[in-house]
């Protein structure tokens, strides 16, 4: 069965398409008019092998905010649909990815119940003209919207773009262990019988 998933999103702050195939290689297509939070989605499609198609239009006149926390909401979504019933998922993933001097712990459990628990805190309040706070509002808006439990904590790190990048990466990795099909398990891995 086909592990894909359309979504489209269309606010008076954002126009967004968003295509992901949990069975990809890693190719993706970004496009938010956000150079760095481009950076961030192609090192999230590359380490976790989702093929992933992001175009967004947003208010960046404003500033780069709506652009990103509605593009974590279209991708919660779009990861919610492609996954199905979760039927034969593995469901758990969790990884520590070193980036130089970061380091960053991620945890997923794709449990039907969307929350984020964050523990990243950036000094440096930008990257370039990217504000760093953002990060917390993609995770938020992505693990609420996608139904997963998503822990993310930074154990060391001093740059920001280390520890932003780190934190992608990280997810990342935790999520493609996470979406992965187990064939030790047919049905829905929980003993209520739905996730």
């Amino acid at each position: 069965m086909s592990r894909t998933a359309t979504i489209k999103r269309k606010t008076g702050e954002t126009d967004i398409l968003v295509e992901v195939d949990l069975d990809g290689s890693g190719t993706h297509d970004i496009d938010t008019g956000v150079g760095f939070f481009d950076h961030m989605l192609t090192a999230l499609s590359r380490h976790s092998l989702i093929d992933l198609t992001v175009h967004c239009k947003g208010d960046t006149w404003v500033d780069d905010h709506h652009t990103v926390e509605d593009v974590g909401i279209a991708l919660g979504q779009a990861l919610r649909q492609a996954l199905g019933d979760k039927a034969g998922i593995r469901r758990f993933g969790d990884v520590c990815v070193p980036l130089d001097e970061a380091l960053v712990l991620a945890a997923v459990d794709i449990s039907g119940r969307g929350e984020l628990f964050w523990d990243v805190p950036i000094g440096p309040q930008k990257v370039g003209t990217f504000d760093t706070e953002l990060g917390h509002e993609f995770f938020a808006g992505f693990a609420r919207d996608a139904g997963i439990t998503l822990h993310l904590r930074e154990l060391c790190g001093e740059n920001a773009h280390h520890i932003l990048e780190a934190t992608f990466k990280a997810c990342a990795r935790a999520l493609r262990a996470a979406v992965e099909s187990d064939p030790r398990v047919t049905d829905v891995p929980s003993t209520k019988g739905v996730l």
